[in-house]
């Protein structure tokens, strides 16, 4: 059997410190241009984000994007929109983030004998396995990704989505994850060069955003935040919190890593307790969202506990965290997430809605039209039945160390407390660096 990721080796205001200081006033303004309409939002979408397909046994399989534009096009929620088709993308912007050497490796890739654990440029593992066109499959994701970022610098758009986005875990020399090329990372590199000094990467995905933390690890201009599942417990053993930045960059890697079973009230809470803080110190003037669907209680290859309702609602969080601190700019990315059609499209419908202000309650039925798609498509999978699960999204606020109210439930009282000694720990490793009191749940 594959050897699949998850299981792979190995305000009362304060003064800034002098380092985060130093990056907080270098331009506080956003960058110039046009600004677009409130409340506009580009789709960027292209079929040729199809042809990124693995073996037919790799859980990564195009359909997730496929039934994701079914289920928003029955819906209605695309009506009018004109989707936004991307190029591939040239090497000369690969080359931001990837090697030559490792660009040419994905160009000539051939499948060595069996599933080598650690193949050359991590090409043709089980994880990883060759199949024909990568590198042109690889670079229109790329392209997606940059296309969004070009609308939202040019003036065009303010929100922007590619659901073909989000391979946060590509390095710059190697493949990993499923990942070949870190389409987000290459468009943070790009919006750097063209007017942004300041940009904040929120990843919502199960599995740690190492590519991308790596990439801008001792960037000062690049806060990059991670909410996943215990590195302790789940593949690429990275996220830990005190993995917090280098050198003046310290304090702009903020990780909040959640243990097995989180569902979705305490995973917001722990949201909610680092995530707004740590935007508001930094003061972006974009931010960028990773919103891999592998939280969900349902995914084969992951531990949380989330639902369709606990992932929309983080969505939104996110688009409103945009609106209040980087006036409206978002650009939002898929990623991970292998409930392939009870799970994914729902999840990815409801971003996109967020994208185009046109949010969709989790009590709306499923289309009968995409029910009978899916019934022909995966006979043995049952459709869901609504938007939504039926979650528990209302959460307490973190009220500070040591003040975990008890529940009575033993459960969920654990469930609690492992929430709150994570933030703490997270809000101790990063938030004096952002000038922030780490105890004080008001920062």
């Amino acid at each position: 059997m594959p050897y699949f990721y998850c299981m792979t080796t190995v305000n009362g205001v304060r003064p800034f410190p002098r380092t985060v200081a130093t990056m907080a006033t270098a331009s506080s303004a956003p960058p110039p241009g046009p600004t677009a309409p409130a409340g506009a939002g580009t789709v960027v979408w292209s079929d040729r984000f199809l042809d990124y397909t693995w073996t037919p046994r790799h859980p990564m399989k195009p359909a997730r994007l496929k039934l994701t534009m079914a289920l928003a096009r029955s819906l209605g929620l695309l009506d009018g929109v004109e989707t936004l088709a991307p190029a591939e993308c040239g090497e000369s912007e690969l080359l931001r983030i990837h090697t030559h050497d490792y660009i040419d490796a994905v160009r000539h890739a051939v499948q060595p004998p069996g599933e080598p654990v650690s193949p050359p440029y991590g090409l043709g593992s089980a994880d990883n396995p060759v199949f024909p066109g990568m590198h042109e499959a690889a670079s229109v994701i790329v392209g997606g990704t940059l296309a969004a970022a070009r609308e939202i610098a040019e003036g065009r758009t303010l929100r922007a989505v590619s659901i073909g986005g989000g391979m946060h875990h590509a390095m710059p020399s190697y493949a990993a994850g499923f990942c070949i090329y870190n389409d987000a990372a290459v468009a943070i590199s790009w919006l750097l060069d063209h007017g942004f000094d300041r940009i904040a990467y929120i990843d919502i995905d199960v599995h740690h955003g190492d590519g991308v933390q790596r990439a801008f690890y001792a960037d000062p201009r690049v806060l990059t935040v991670s909410i996943h599942q215990h590195p302790a417990t789940l593949w690429p053993n990275t996220g830990w919190p005190d993995e917090a930045g280098l050198g003046t960059a310290e304090g702009t890697a903020v990780n909040l890593a959640l243990m097995p079973g989180t569902k979705d009230s305490p995973w917001l809470r722990g949201f909610h307790a680092v995530v707004p803080g740590a935007i508001a110190a930094f003061r972006p003037q974009i931010i960028i969202s990773q919103c891999g669907a592998d939280t969900h209680r349902e995914d084969p290859l992951a531990d949380l506990e989330l639902t369709v309702d606990g992932q929309r609602a983080a969505m939104l969080a996110m688009r409103e965290l945009a609106d209040r601190y980087a006036e409206g700019r978002w650009l939002a990315l898929g990623g991970g997430g292998y409930g392939l059609v009870r799970v994914v499209p729902r999840a990815w419908t409801h971003m996109l809605a967020a994208a185009l202000g046109r949010d969709i309650d989790p009590a709306t039925p499923i289309p009968d039209a995409w029910t009978e798609l899916v019934r022909a498509a995966a006979p043995a999978v049952e459709p869901p039945a609504t938007m939504g699960d039926g979650g528990d999204v209302a959460f307490r606020p973190w009220d500070g160390p040591g003040a975990t109210v008890e529940t009575g439930d033993a459960r969920v009282d654990r469930a609690l407390r492992a929430v709150d000694s994570a933030v703490l720990a997270t809000r101790r490793a990063s938030f004096s660096l952002l000038g922030l009191d780490p105890e004080d749940p008001r920062d």
